[in-house]
């Protein structure tokens, strides 16, 4: 997932998990985000299973996907459960989007002004989900401080809107993990500076030699009672994956 942790893409290799602190401290702002963005990612391709659990004042639902994603430029997505939403996807290819629906078996495809608008009624947007935009190319990055987050050092870093780039957030706030490059919170502003949204990661699991958090809740700023909490149930990294598995025929027939 793309507004930090729930977010895949393609540049250098790098081993995570015995990157000490020495080599750390000599980092940009720039590589901090761009490693801890590929740890979460993978560096070419990535495949996850998660449930998303959106809770409300005085309802809650759950729905569970699966998602596969090649560098910057594509994904697909996979609903699983609830029954009455199975096998519905989503498809980013580039600067393109679509969603398919098996009940009515129809391909819509999704305008850009539908990028800030919830996905599955959760408070994730469809850019979120969808991956419009990149924390690395869109934002410029800024180290203005460090900070403990449960007994972790974090470096707290300002993500920046770059003027050219469409993005829903002015600016970012991401507190790091100095060894583990773990985001373990975020807030998002928008354009008046206003925070929008917090989210943080807790319950660190290993996956394929990666340290990473599995339960992930986001809380908006001005919905009281509202959250929504993701728990990561499988995750795979720089698997076998081609542009042609992205493509409008697939989003009928991947399972």
């Amino acid at each position: 997932m793309k507004s930090g942790m729930v977010t895949t893409g393609i540049f250098l290799l790098f081993s995570w998990c015995s990157t000490g602190t020495v080599e750390a401290q000599e980092l940009s702002a720039t590589d901090i985000v761009r490693k801890a963005d590929e740890k979460f990612r993978g560096e070419q391709s990535g495949y996850s299973v998660m449930q998303m659990t959106v809770i409300r004042p005085t309802w809650q639902r759950t729905v569970e996907f699966k998602s596969w994603s090649l560098g910057y430029d594509y994904d697909l997505t996979l609903i699983t459960y609830p029954a009455r939403d199975k096998g519905e996807t989503f498809l980013k290819r580039k600067n393109e989007m679509w969603s398919y629906s098996p009940s009515i078996n129809r391909l819509i495809k999704l305008p850009p002004s539908m990028m800030s608008q919830g996905w599955m009624g959760s408070d994730y947007t469809n850019d979120d989900i969808l991956r419009e935009s990149s924390v690395v190319k869109d934002y410029t990055h800024e180290i203005i401080g460090n900070e403990e987050i449960r007994g972790h050092q974090c470096y707290k870093i300002k993500l920046t809107a770059k003027k050219d780039a469409d993005v829903l957030w002015s600016y970012q706030i991401w507190w790091v993990d100095e060894k583990e490059f773990i985001v373990l919170r975020e807030e998002l502003y928008d354009e008046d500076g206003a925070l929008v949204r917090t989210e943080t990661g807790s319950d660190l699991k290993t996956f394929e030699g990666r340290l990473l958090p599995t339960i992930i809740e986001l809380v908006p700023a001005e919905s009281k009672g509202n959250k929504t909490i993701i728990k990561i149930l499988d995750l795979k990294f720089n698997i076998k994956l081609s542009e042609s598995f992205f493509s409008q025929q697939n989003m009928k027939t991947v399972r």
